[in-house]
């Protein structure tokens, strides 16, 4: 497949995506190429580690590629972005249970689909140019691809405020939130993806990491805390209004970009999870609710429309300036019954 390479190489079962022109952005069917690889070399006694990497510098994966999936939902079909999420989100799984060390080597922009490959792994290597976020919202959607579960751990409130405006992290910031483990820059990397092919061992990147660059969140937190601390939009946003002072400005505007209702519905999810103590399958079964329905009965089209089709940075979100039902936060997010995400080891 021309999008992605899979090889084997010495120690090292080899995946690097090759859509350096699209940002690499992840296809349904790189989301395949992937998952067989993984069951492939789960028991290929020559590989003992997985090592994911990207051509080009400006991202390892700047997000999925929606553009199929606004054309094939406006025209009805919805079985297609229904089967999409549903086989990425088990792919997400696969990566994140593996019993092999799954190295990552995120530069650039990791967005969306790319955080779900490349940050549920068990070494997630960021640089000085490593640029992380979860900008769902922006497009009608909720953090999905597994991501509202590391947003649901990250400390304090910052998952909420990550959620809700999409802030793109730095390395310290990405390390901090709970997206990735070591800083190492990027002039290292290609000498150590070597020796992890030619050895296999994963000790070599701790000795190779340092102290990553301090990044913006920790001088935010307590605003984040002051802000964030209701699970309603309303009471967040009104707490925002009442403060002149310059990150609830800042804030605000950014909250005004984005969908209400995908707002509203990634708090319940991160409330959810938090409240059950939620593991990474259960919030892919939790996002799965929302991506499942998300063509038909919420923002996503039109989202992707305003932002990526058109580009008239317009979108006519529903809810806009007025508070989100929660009865129809509460229906995208019902159980799905039989069309429920499972995962193959349950089937």
């Amino acid at each position: 497949m021309s999008d992605i390479d899979i090889r084997v190489i010495g120690h090292a079962g080899r995946i690097t995506l090759t859509r350096a022109g699209a940002l690499n952005a992840l296809t349904h069917d790189m989301c395949l190429a992937v998952d067989a690889a993984l069951k492939a070399w789960r028991n290929d006694a020559r590989v003992t580690c997985i090592v994911m990497d990207a051509d080009g510098e400006k991202a390892f994966c700047a997000g999925g590629d929606i553009a199929e999936l606004y054309a094939r939902g406006t025209a009805g079909d919805f079985a297609h972005g229904q089967d999409f999420w549903r086989d990425e989100y088990r792919m997400n799984a696969r990566i994140s249970e593996y019993p092999k060390p799954v190295v990552s080597f995120l530069q650039g922009f990791t967005m969306g689909g790319g955080v779900g490959l490349g940050c549920h792994g068990s070494h997630r290597i960021v640089g000085a140019a490593s640029r992380i976020a979860m900008p769902e919202v922006g497009i009608g959607l909720v953090p999905d691809v597994g991501g509202s579960h590391i947003l649901a751990t990250a400390p304090g409130l910052l998952g909420d405020y990550l959620g809700l405006t999409g802030f793109r992290m730095g390395p310290g910031d990405a390390i901090l939130a709970g997206f990735a483990d070591h800083y190492i820059p990027e002039a290292q990397w290609p000498a150590l993806i070597s020796a992890l092919e030619e050895t296999g061992d994963v000790s070599a990147l701790a000795g190779a990491t340092i102290p990553a660059p301090d990044g913006k969140l920790p001088a935010l937190a307590d605003s984040i805390t002051a802000h964030f601390a209701s699970d309603d939009l309303e009471a967040i946003t009104a707490s925002l209004r009442a403060d002149p002072g310059d990150f609830a400005t800042a804030t605000l505007a950014s909250l005004s970009e984005k969908s209400p209702l995908a707002m509203a519905a990634t708090l319940a999810i991160l409330r959810d999870l938090r409240r059950t103590d939620g593991d990474l399958r259960a919030a892919l079964k939790l996002e799965y609710r929302f991506t499942y329905r998300a063509q038909e009965q919420a923002d996503f089209l039109e989202g992707i429309r305003a932002l990526i089709i058109d580009k008239d940075k317009a979108p006519r979100w529903k809810h806009a300036g007025v508070p989100v039902p929660k009865a129809e936060v509460d229906a995208l997010l019902a159980p799905l019954g039989p069309k429920g995400l499972t995962f193959e080891e349950e089937e």
